[in-house]
């Protein structure tokens, strides 16, 4: 009687510890899911295909938000390629995690420990600049209607306190006034709407905010705090949260349209810290549990979903059909936008952490030397640079010895590189010539003027 016990209990054992394995190799297998051009795909809504904005406009906010547009396309509609020519330099003091924005002849940039900057474009002198003490930075700012919107967090720098709150502040473009604070810890970059300004927060919401009259439209509250960026299409706001949840939401009333999720794994789903990509009539976003999903716009189907290294904390730049993100293991993958296939994987020295930037057809990326070094998967190790991509072929055109996380944004005279500490302005050798002339016709200009 007693082995016969003993047998049924090693055979239920036998069973618990074939189940447990099964498990395991279940949760941790590699999905894939390909997609369709002819599944809600839009061929018409493509960043390229695009109605330029008009030239006032181009002239006065040529860059005016992170990821260039409100779909955070990664798409620069200027046409500049390298060999590239260094016009300035400006250090700024320490790491910048975000790029900055262009806007009335000036570019505008949060280093991490809360200095801020507004940089003479075409000179590279600082005009003005700000320091918010106890506070910290990790968003890019928007601008519009001649003021600069740019969140804080609370300290400590490396994962903020909270407790404690942080706050939106509002400048003039000219001469830095501040013109008010919203107490609200959000290192998500802003989206300026009109005069509706949206971003996340680490209370789990979703802010709608006037900015003329600082009342809060409505506010939409998530399943955890919201580090993602908004994009916006067609009268809906894309967010995604720490809880592994993508969120469209009404841009007017606040209210759900559809949520979706990133896989589940052992129980739980890693976040979304990458921000959405709008195109196609899809959103794009990666996931840190390595996977690049494609949702229906309109639905929140799961259009595709496919391996990208992993950790992925980039947003996705799109461009005619291809979509660029970065990993964690130090690869660079163009994938086609309607099905997920790979169309090239291209291998970097380092861990990318910032979203690429897609211009005259080239892809520009930077590696971040150590990031990821204490994740519990691989990350790869390498120097801090920025390169440029063929973004058919994956072949390296161009690098500059210098970088971290977001590469470039550019204008319709410059580039604008991030590096580690220092921001660059750059002008096509080609250009070159053509940029002293006009320098010496301003000094020209300016002495006839003062004599």
């Amino acid at each position: 009687m007693r082995r016969r016990i003993l047998l049924i209990v090693l055979g239920l054992l036998a069973v618990a510890v074939a189940g447990a394995g099964w498990y395991y190799k279940h949760e941790k297998r590699t999905r894939r899911v390909y997609g369709s051009s002819t599944q809600e795909f839009v061929t018409t809504d493509a960043p390229e295909d695009r109605k330029p904005p008009p030239k006032r406009v181009v002239n006065r906010e040529p860059w005016p938000i992170y990821g260039y547009d409100a779909t955070r396309s990664h798409a620069s509609p200027y046409a500049h390629r390298p060999p590239y020519r260094r016009l300035w330099t400006v250090r700024l003091g320490n790491h910048l995690e975000f790029p900055p924005v262009v806007a009335y002849r000036r570019l505008f940039v949060s280093q991490a420990h809360a200095r801020f900057f507004a940089i003479e474009a075409r000179t590279g002198r600082v005009i003005w600049q700000k320091h918010f003490l106890d506070s910290c930075s990790a968003a890019s700012p928007a601008v519009g209607h001649g003021v600069v919107y740019q969140p804080y967090l609370p300290r400590p720098c490396n994962y903020g306190d909270r407790s404690k709150r942080g706050f939106i502040v509002a400048m003039r473009v000219r001469g830095g006034k501040q013109l008010w604070r919203f107490r609200v810890s959000s290192e998500s970059s802003p989206l300026l709407i009109g005069r509706t300004l949206y971003f996340g927060a680490w209370d789990h919401k979703l802010y709608a905010l006037d900015v003329r009259t600082r009342k809060v439209r409505w506010t939409f509250a998530a399943d955890a705090e919201l580090n993602s960026s908004p994009a916006y299409s067609s009268g809906t706001i894309y967010i995604g949260s720490d809880g592994g949840t993508l969120f469209a939401v009404n841009s007017k009333t606040g209210r759900l349209r559809w949520s979706a999720h990133s896989f589940s794994r052992f129980g739980r789903r890693e976040y979304f810290y990458a921000t959405p990509t709008v195109a196609y009539g899809r959103v794009y976003v990666g996931n840190t549990d390595g996977t690049m999903y494609a949702y229906g716009a309109t639905t929140g189907h799961l259009l595709w979903a496919q391996p990208a290294g992993t950790y992925v904390y980039t947003a996705a730049a799109v461009w005619r059909r291809r979509l660029f993100v970065g990993s964690y293991d130090g690869n660079v993958y163009a994938f086609d936008a309607a099905t997920g296939r790979r169309r090239w994987t291209y291998s970097a020295p380092g861990s990318i952490h910032g979203a690429p930037t897609v211009m005259a057809g080239l892809v520009y990326f930077s590696t971040c030397g150590r990031c990821g070094s204490h994740g519990s998967r691989y990350a790869k190790q390498g120097p801090r640079l920025t390169f440029a991509l063929d973004a058919r072929t994956g072949k390296r055109v161009w690098t500059f010895g210098d970088g971290h996380y977001s590469p470039i944004i550019a204008d319709g005279d410059r580039v604008y590189l991030t590096g580690h500490t220092r921001e660059y302005g750059l002008v096509p050798v080609k250009e070159s010539k053509k940029h002293a002339a006009r320098e010496k016709h301003r000094r020209a200009a300016r002495s006839r003027r003062s004599s």
